[in-house]
């Protein structure tokens, strides 16, 4: 048996190999029961050496922050301009697409030069500035309160804009891809709309870099088996892939 601190240091150093821990995998490998587990997590995360997940603990916080759209352009910026690419491909046949809020479905915006009649319907602002003089695309923007952070509205009257709409594609942006919460963003007032956003597509398609999994935002917007696609990066695990797929969301790894 274990003394506390040779099940902390042991804990420690499964998370520094793995970056997860999960309290089923302690229990077994230290002979100690669940309950012991999650006092040890409790104790490492009161000392900020974990962060408690559900089921385990985390090296990095599970818990994603919203921050200005300005400064999360910044981030991981290569990454998403690969994955509008790989998005662009998508839009095929489709005569209209709902492009969500975001910096990563944003780049989709930049990029989209459609030889024949779109309708792109959006709540974001950027999105709907930067499309609003491209040839071949009408833009409908759906009303409401626009907020700072995301410069995109928010609201009823946004919702019931999509009541009377059918729409072929949604490319959504999300801050977190997690298997047992689902999708999620990281501001609750945006919540409801993206909710209805994937409500009203016939196929959506998620865009999340390999930062995006294992986190959660604060306000789920959808399940993993609403999704259609998911393109992401390179930096996805293979493991993660195949549970993807396993639920029948279509993976595209931009390169």
């Amino acid at each position: 048996m274990k003394t506390i601190t040779e099940r902390h240091q042991f804990i420690l150093q499964r998370l520094k190999e793995s970056g997860t821990v999960s309290i089923q995998e302690l229990s077994d490998l230290m002979e100690v029961s669940g309950v012991t587990i999650r006092k040890d997590l409790k104790l490492l995360e009161d000392k900020s050496l974990l962060f408690r997940t559900r089921g385990g603990g985390s090296i990095t916080n599970p818990y994603a922050f919203e921050k200005p759209i300005d400064e999360k352009a910044l981030i991981r910026a290569d990454e998403k301009q690969k994955i509008a690419k790989t998005a662009l491909t998508l839009i095929g046949q489709n005569d209209s697409i709902l492009i969500s809020s975001g910096t990563t479905v944003f780049e989709l915006a930049r990029i989209l030069h459609p030889t024949q009649r779109l309708t792109v319907i959006t709540p974001a602002v950027k999105v709907a500035a930067e499309l609003s003089n491209r040839p071949n695309v009408e833009v409908w923007q759906l009303g409401g309160l626009i907020r700072p952070n995301s410069s995109s509205a928010v609201g009823s009257y946004a919702e019931q804009m999509l009541d009377n709409l059918s729409c072929g594609l949604l490319f959504v942006g999300v801050d977190g891809v997690d298997f047992e919460f689902g999708l999620s963003i990281s501001n609750l007032t945006e919540t409801s709309l993206n909710q209805k956003m994937i409500d009203t597509a016939q196929t959506v398609v998620v865009l999340a870099d390999s930062s995006k999994f294992g986190k959660r935002g604060i306000g789920k917007i959808g399940s993993l088996d609403q999704i259609h696609y998911l393109i992401t990066d390179a930096g996805v695990p293979d493991e993660t892939v195949q549970q993807l797929e396993e639920r029948g969301v279509k993976v595209m790894i931009a390169g």
